[in-house]
């Protein structure tokens, strides 16, 4: 599990509020919370301590920026709105609910404060936006754009139709690594939110698109098992820039392609009830081994997966 930088979190605060939040790291740590979770809840506090020290117009916000235990509720209120105001709902909601977290800690494990702050804060309510769903047309001038044997193009490819075809989010895909994807029965097994792991089945377009670039990715054929799929080494804290580099990925094919705005994660996931009436080899129980009904891949030639030996009909 890596660590959040705390040291440019902690950059511009009080040795009080810098000392809580390393504790509040460490506890949280011990409770094995998600490393995206956990830096989400430290940056709340962190912008919290900032807000008051550099912005907030209250005349005790001085106070409160020297120790959290001085944060009231009109401090709290304050940052939301101005939260509102510079980010938008969305993000204010996810501060919300770190500052709760962090408030709840302060109470209950180190009872430095007698009353949380967030007693009778409201949560910020958010407007409901409609995401635009890419038609099959775009899709296609999409992967289209991605045609080509070099290595850039067998990817892009790879983790577009990986999205199309199994609904996955940014962060789902862009953690794979070589031992995830199981083409001999074509799924991939998939790390969520909340430590919630699940297995997902593609199609054959996507198994013949991921069977070309996972060999031709690395420098060795058949590339480490623990080598991520998207081809680049992990991050030291958190995976957001190699998710930004697969965002900026698709928004370049998606110009090339000819498309007015970029196709963010959410544009490519399909109905699943629309992809399974596709490929009704995905309706198969889940609690089946389909390893033993369809035989090991061996290589890919005109557009043909050959087995390795002659093996019993695939499971329909």
């Amino acid at each position: 599990m890596s660590l959040p930088d705390l040291s440019k979190l902690t950059l511009g605060l009080s040795r009080t509020w810098a000392g809580l939040l390393r504790d509040w790291d460490r506890c949280l740590r011990a409770g094995n919370y998600p490393e995206t979770t956990r830096y989400n809840y430290l940056l709340a506090a962190a912008q919290l301590a900032w807000y008051l020290a550099e912005y907030s117009p209250d005349p005790d916000a001085d106070t409160a920026a020297d120790d959290p235990a001085e944060v009231t509720r009109a401090h709290v209120e304050a940052f939301q709105a101005w939260m509102i105001e510079t980010r938008s709902p969305s993000t204010a909601v996810n501060k919300h609910k770190g500052l709760q977290q962090f408030f709840k800690w302060l109470l209950l494990d180190e009872q430095l404060i007698d009353r949380s702050p967030m007693d009778r804060v409201r949560q910020p309510k958010t407007p409901v936006k409609l995401v635009p769903v890419m038609r099959e047309e775009d899709t296609g001038r999409l992967l289209a754009a991605c045609q080509g044997k070099g290595f850039v193009n067998l990817r892009d490819e790879a983790l577009i139709r990986l999205y199309c075809n199994t609904g996955a989010r940014l962060s789902e895909v862009g953690n794979l690594l070589v031992a995830d994807v199981d083409l001999n029965s074509e799924s991939v097994h998939y790390r969520g939110k909340g430590a919630k792991d699940r297995r997902v089945r593609f199609g054959p377009k996507t198994a013949r698109a991921v069977s070309r670039y996972l060999p031709g990715a690395g420098p060795v054929k058949g590339r480490a098992a623990a080598e991520p799929v998207a081809g680049r080494a992990r991050l030291p804290t958190l995976d957001s820039e190699r998710h930004q580099d697969q965002a900026q990925a698709a928004g370049r094919r998606g110009r090339r392609a000819g498309r007015a705005r970029s196709p963010v994660a959410a544009q490519l996931r399909p109905p699943v009830e629309a992809r399974r009436r596709r490929h009704r080899r995905s309706d198969a129980p889940a609690r089946v081994d389909l390893r033993r009904h369809a035989p090991p891949l061996r290589s890919q030639r005109r557009g043909r997966t050959r087995p390795a030996h002659p093996g019993p009909a695939r499971h329909r």
